[in-house]
Parts: structure tokens; sequence; C-alpha cells
């Protein structure tokens, strides 16, 4: 019900004031916070919000590491001087296992530098089954004996529990700092930075930059392994649907080979962190850093259609998967290109056409269409139809209906001698998909954002931003979608990727990144008017915050400069690919 108010009634709650309910009063030495469930805690004016939240640590089986106060993300540490709204976030919410993850690189870093003060330790990509690639430099790289004792470091500083002290310098400070010290990429980092301050972290005496929050102390970092891999190893943490578990690393021989591959690019276009990169900018050598990017991943493309085609006698059906916003159409019909240019004229099937009638689609834990498994696909009709095909019969394809959520005969198509298939969809690597094709008639790739750019050494830059970015742009400018509108599905997508997608890659035969090294800076001047208009208080104003403090460090680059047939312009709009099709006689 709607309370009245007029002026009159203000006026007579003057003349009564001795009797009014609103008084001037001295501050209450207690406050409350109010929880989403309604209850509400009181505690002393300052005490932090983790003294807060302690009440209700018996009550959840992961542990708290930060909270939304009033509508924006802070640490344990922050002190409550004001009543507030406050939602603890633990180690199963995104937010919070980055907490973890950060303030556990934060450990690695510090334990590293006290073992091995000369050598160079840089945190460099993700893995699927969770942690971080690492790689060593100016020292050979640690062998197991070494990562034994710098995990046994790890553990002694845990077991102290050492408190992760939240400083706030000035920015020259902080620059001469590092100077001090010889961290050169930090110091690039530093000289196009707006703010005139940096907030530091200290445990025992290091000291150090991270991008983000951290939980208060060392002894918060219980769940971790160092594995070798490669030239280099991996600091494994949880996931966060297991968030105190360690998964099994598999066989990531593929996925290193891309690391090395990108970590080579790196070095042709003499960038290797933020800081060089906007050097570069700021140099007016954005087209030369474009150009290169793009011939990199046109030769790396160029390098997948050899593969195939040297394998023309065999192969009869290319298979293309990758997670949302990874660019696999345009990888696909770059692909095509290639193959063209070979004397191949490959046949583009959709694996959407084959969706199940909308009544047999199967229902999520939330009651939900699960449009990701794929249970949601026709596999026994696609299989058939591309059994036909290769046997060159005339097929009549299945077409779905988004709209009614019905399939119904589609168009009737017929390969010629020898022309291949191209199925590209999000499982285009699981077995089940199409299980009566022999594996030896298929050539498997994956196609995702499977590096990015660095801030600094211990600074990473997470593909999953880079992907949802793209994914804000885009869908800002086909789909009409606001940025809380892609931001509010984010969660849904992810969820569907690390079932359906992640478990799959190391099936493909080749990967291809499709991660550019100049995109967050191309990309930064379309996302940030959509960003900035995630209204304040939702759940995705935070997240919105989060990727504008990531944009900060970027300095921009003119879109018009780059390619037509970039596999950016997917998203950024006007790719001279949009519209290619090649068709079967």
């Amino acid at each position: 019900m709607v309370k009245i108010l007029t002026r009159s009634m203000l006026d007579e709650s003057k003349k009564n004031s001795e009797t009014s309910p609103f008084k001037f009063v001295e501050p209450r030495q207690s406050i409350e916070i109010h929880l989403p469930d309604e209850r509400v805690i009181t505690g002393p004016r300052g005490a932090t919000t983790g003294e807060f939240l302690v009440a209700l640590e018996e009550e959840f089986d992961v542990t708290i590491v930060g909270a939304v106060v009033n509508g924006s993300l802070r640490e344990l540490t922050f002190p409550l001087e004001y009543d507030s709204l406050v939602r603890p976030i633990t180690m199963r919410d995104a937010d919070g296992m980055r907490f973890y993850r950060r303030s556990l690189t934060f450990l690695l870093e510090t334990a590293f530098h006290q073992l091995f003060p000369k050598a160079i330790l840089a945190i460099d990509h993700s893995v699927a089954s969770g942690g971080y690639f690492c790689q060593v430099f100016n020292s050979p790289s640690l062998e197991k004996s070494d990562l034994d004792k710098l995990e046994v470091r790890m553990r002694e500083l845990v077991s102290a529990d050492l408190p992760f002290v939240r400083e706030k310098v000035p920015l020259d400070e902080a620059i001469a700092y590092f100077e001090k010290k010889g961290y050169e990429d930090k110091i690039r980092l530093l000289e196009h930075r707006q703010k005139e301050y940096l907030i530091l972290y200290k445990m025992g005496d290091h000291r150090d930059y991270h991008h983000g929050y951290m939980v208060p102390s060392s002894g918060y970092l219980q769940w971790f392994r160092l594995t070798p891999l490669g030239d280099g190893f991996v600091m494994q943490f949880p996931r966060r649907h297991l968030p105190t578990d360690i998964l099994p690393l598999p066989d990531y021989r593929t996925l290193v080979n891309t690391f090395r591959q990108y970590g080579d690019w790196l070095q042709r276009l003499g960038i290797d962190n933020v800081g060089t990169l906007n050097q570069a900018i700021r140099e007016k050598r954005s087209r030369e850093v474009i150009l290169i990017s793009e011939a990199l991943h046109e030769g790396r493309i160029s390098e997948i259609a050899s593969q195939i085609y040297e394998r023309l006698n065999e192969i009869r059906v290319v298979l293309i998967a990758g997670p949302s916003s990874s660019g696999k159409t345009t990888f696909s019909k770059r692909l095509t290109v290639q193959l063209l240019a070979r004397g191949i004229s490959p046949f583009p099937l959709e694996m959407d056409k084959y969706f199940v009638d909308r009544e047999e689609t199967p229902l999520d834990e939330n009651g939900e269409f699960d449009f990701e498994t794929i249970k949601a696909v026709n596999t026994k009709m696609l299989g058939e139809d591309i059994q036909r095909l290769i046997a060159g019969e005339r097929v009549q394809l299945s077409h779905y209906d988004f709209k009614t959520g019905m399939s119904s005969p589609g168009e009737v198509v017929q390969l010629r001698p020898g022309q291949i298939i191209i199925l590209e969809g999000i499982h285009g690597l699981n077995p089940e998909l199409i299980p009566n094709i022999p594996s030896e008639q298929t050539f498997r790739i994956y196609a995702s954002a499977l590096t990015q750019l660095n801030l600094d050494w211990h600074n990473r830059v997470s593909t999953t931003d880079t992907r949802l970015i793209r994914r804000i742009v885009r869908d800002a400018r086909e789909r009409g979608y606001s940025a809380q509108d892609t931001i509010k599905r984010w969660e849904s997508v992810r969820r569907g990727e690390k079932r359906y997608i992640f478990p799959y890659q190391d099936n493909a035969d080749v990967m291809f990144n499709s991660a550019l090294v100049y995109e967050l800076a191309a990309l930064k001047p379309l996302a940030l008017p959509e960003l900035r208009q995630v209204p304040f208080g939702t759940p995705e104003h935070v997240e919105a915050k989060r990727l504008l403090s990531l944009l900060e460090w970027f300095q921009p680059i003119d879109v018009s400069v780059i390619p037509d047939n970039s596999l950016l312009r997917e998203f950024i709009g006007t790719s001279i690919l949009k519209g290619l099709k090649i068709w079967a006689n």
C-alpha cells in the first residue's frame, strides 16, 4: 500500500515535534547487517564484514571468502560503519572463486621469490580441470624436486596464516617500489594508469599488485597442488562445483603446444603484456600489431587446411566445436576459404537443424529446457543423414523452426564425389554425436580463445572475460540485448560449457586459438557504454564494474583499421564473411 504524504501532514508533525517518532540521536555503538533471507545480525560499529559473517560459518559447507555490501563487492576485511545489506560470497560463487585463485597466485609468487629470487615466474593460462599453467624464465625449468620444495613452502605459509595486508599507496611510490625490485612488466603497465594511487597487498615482507580482491590471510588457501606439465607446471585449484577437491590433471599435450605457439606469437610481435601493447598503441604502431596478429591467425588456419588436404582421401567430416563467443562461425568460414583455395568445396551442415521437437527437449535441474545437452539433438537422424551423404545419396535434411520449436523436412542435397562436410556446433567433439561414423573419417577441431595477453607476469586476464566482452558487444549490436541481459544469461551459458564442451576438448585433432593480442583494446570503446548502463544495485552491476575495471588498463584502438575478414568482426560487425555460403550440387 502506498503511503500518502502531504505538506500539511509534515507541518503538523513539526508542531508536535516532542511526540514525533523522528528525533536526532547520538550514533549507536552497534549496527545491523541484513542478510538475503531477511535475518539480521547486530554487532559493533566498525567491525569487519568477516567478523559479522562468522555467525554464519556453521551454516555453510564451504568457506565464505567475501561479500556484496550494499550492492558492491567487498573483502572480508572491509569495515562496516552503517547498517548494511550483506550477501555472503563463498567459493561456490564466481566472484568467490576469483578471490581464492587470485590469493593463491599471491601465495605462489611469494613462496617462489623466497626460494628462487633471481628467476621470473609467469602465471599464464588456465586449464579446464582447474589450474593455471605457469612458466619460469631466467632460470632452467623447475624439476619435480623443485616443485615439491615450492609446494612445501606454500603450505608452510598457509600454516602460518599470515594476513594479506591491503595498502593504498600513491602511484609514484608504487612505481618506485617496482623499479627497485626490477619488475619492468609492472612499471610499463603503470605508465598508462589514470588513477593516482595503487592498491598493493603485503604478506610478510613481500608486496605486489594484484588486480582484484583477496581473502584475508594465507590460512584460507588450503586446497592446491603443483603438477609438472610440459616445460612448465600447473598450479591446480578446486572448481566451483567441488570447492575443496583437486581434480586429476588430464593429458594436456595439445593444449600445451597451443600455449607454446602463442608464446612464439608474442615474441614475434614484441608484445608480452598489456604494458607493451599500450606502448605500441601510444607509438602509433596499432596497424602493425593488428596486421601481424591477423597474419598469424591466417597462417594457423592455413596449416589446419593443409592437414585436412593431406588426409583428403580419408576425411569425410570436419567437426568444429568450441564455447560461446569463441569465433567458431568466422573460423569455419575462413577455413572454408582456405579449403576452396586448395580445390576442396566443403558442404556446411548446421547442427542446429537437428534439434528435437520442443516437447522432447530435456529439462535441467530448474525445470527449464536444456538446449545445451546433446540429448536436445536428434543424433540418430543426424548420423544417418551424414552416412547417406557420404555414400553419395540424395538426402532431405532436417529443418528446425526456433519460433515454433518444431522440426520438419528441409532442403534436399547431394554431395559431389570427394566433397567433405563441415559440421559446426558445441557437441562436435562428443563421441556420442555421430558414433556410426568411423573416427578415421573425421577431423576434429576445437576453436576457442585459449590464451589472452596478461596485465603482467602475475596478473592474468581470463579468456572467459574476453569471451563475455565479445558477447556483450555482439548482443548489443545484433540482438538489441543490454549488457545486463547478456551478463544475466552468462552463468547458464558457462554451466553448459563446463558440462558439454570442456570435458571433450582433448578429443580434438587440432586446436585453434581464436584470441587476438589486441582485441580488448579494440572492444573497449564498444563495451564501455554498454557496461556503464547496467543499473547499480543489481547482481549484474557487480560483474559490470569488474569488467570496467579490467578494461581501464587498455589503451583503445580504432576498430576501423581491423580487416573485414578478422575473427573479431564477428563481434564488432561488418564482416565480409557474414553471407558466405558454399552449397553442394
